[in-house]
């Protein structure tokens, strides 16, 4: 499911479609991850390992950011494994997953750990705090700017404790590092064959 769209690109280059994901399949890739099972499976598994690293890094690094707060959602947060590492580091915090309903509805929460179902575009839940991790390369220009102003209506004002964290690649190329280059292009490609990102 993955690979074919590599495949399709110059049928893409021809039509009017938005990936050649969508040329491959016939629909989207998240419109796909819902509806077939393996896939779902696969992506949220691949997801939830990366977080579990992330997670260990950033509460060892950078725990300061959670302390004095109330609420956090984890924005497209999967089966939840960086509200997981939040909720046992910090108790008093009420964390919240939240990702399509495909995703979250078997997932059972704990004290301060919660699974919401929904459409990040339609509303995000109201916390304090906000996190968008490894979300906003996935979408177009138009779209991240939807989603954040989702986010803005969902958290208090800066002035009132709010707080939005965005954790996204940025690949700065240095003189002589040909290989950080590549990387970047490869990264560009892959997302703009599976979905709508850069």
């Amino acid at each position: 499911m993955l690979m074919d769209p590599w495949q399709h690109l110059s049928k893409w280059f021809q039509n009017d479609d938005v990936t050649p994901f969508h040329t491959t399949h016939g629909r989207m890739f998240w419109d796909l991850a819902g509806q077939e099972p393996k896939l779902n499976q696969f992506f949220n598994e691949a997801m939830a390992s990366d977080a579990r690293l992330v997670t260990s890094v950033v509460l060892e690094h950078c725990g300061v950011v959670y302390e004095g707060l109330d609420s956090i959602v984890d924005v497209r947060g999967g089966t939840g494994s960086f509200a997981k590492g939040i909720a046992k580091a910090f108790p008093s915090i009420s964390c919240t997953s939240f990702d399509l309903p495909h995703v979250v509805d078997s997932l059972v929460g704990s004290k301060n750990l919660s699974y919401v179902g929904g459409d990040m575009f339609e509303a995000i839940p109201k916390a304090d705090e906000l996190l968008l991790k490894w979300i906003l390369h996935d979408w177009s220009d138009e779209e991240c700017m939807k989603i954040l102003k989702q986010c803005r209506k969902a958290i208090p004002s800066k002035e009132n404790g709010g707080k939005l964290i965005i954790m996204d690649i940025v690949v700065k190329v240095y003189k002589g590092h040909n290989e950080l280059l590549e990387t970047q292009y490869f990264f560009d490609l892959l997302m703009m064959t599976l979905v709508t990102g850069r």
